[in-house]
């Protein structure tokens, strides 16, 4: 899949992610692109394997109770098995966000946004958001900038701004400089992830109004 995808996350976030500082959307987000993207995956490893030599060589290390690692085992021996996969691999939805979903594409819970643009925002903690957005073949989203970070994956179809074009598996990273308005590819309906850390900026009348309604 690498070789395919051509916008991957930044060193800052994989660093992040690896030190489990992320908020639960973002991590959703990183562990979601790294499902697909052998590159980015690798370096998440990297990461997390230079923690555990950190933590390694720490000073203030503290020594485990007597039988901690048994009783650990056995809790694990004994808690309940894991549900044997009901939906294909090539579903669109890679695994972590099959958790969120509860299943693939057919069980999301759509909501209509307006001009055939459709939601499912997703159970995460407040900290940040994370939605699914489908995207009719030609529609484009509304122009917008934003307050924080918002981070697009793409699972379906395509994308283009002024940035870029974005497939599946790629990520845009926009900030508090970019301004764009995405539209999607005319061969296919796009599908993609989107997290944000704060509200973002329309700058038409109508997506105002209905801003504080659809939560974006």
């Amino acid at each position: 899949m690498s070789n395919e995808i051509k916008h991957h996350l930044t060193d800052e976030l994989l660093m992040a992610y690896s030190a489990g500082t992320l908020p639960e959307a973002f991590n959703l987000m990183v562990a979601t692109h790294l499902s697909l993207c052998d590159t980015c995956r690798a370096q998440a490893e990297s990461y997390d394997a230079l923690g555990g030599c950190m933590l390694q060589d720490a000073p203030d290390s503290v020594d485990m109770a007597d039988g901690a690692l048994d009783a650990t085992l056995a809790l694990i021996a004994g808690g309940p098995a894991p549900d044997a996969p009901t939906h294909p691999s090539c579903d669109v939805l890679p695994a972590p966000l099959r958790d969120y979903v509860g299943g693939g594409v057919s069980d999301i819970r759509w909501k209509p946004v307006g001009m055939g643009v459709k939601q499912a925002i997703l159970p995460t903690s407040s900290a940040a958001s994370a939605r699914l957005l489908f995207i009719p073949a030609g529609a484009a989203m509304p122009d917008h900038g934003h307050k924080g970070m918002e981070l697009t994956m793409v699972l379906q179809g395509a994308f283009s701004d002024e940035i870029d074009r974005f497939a599946r598996g790629d990520v845009e990273i926009a900030d508090e400089d970019l301004e764009h308005m995405p539209v999607a590819d005319i061969s296919a309906d796009c599908i993609c992830l989107a997290v944000t850390d704060a509200p973002l900026k329309f700058n038409s009348l109508i997506p105002k109004l209905v801003q504080p309604f659809l939560r974006i």
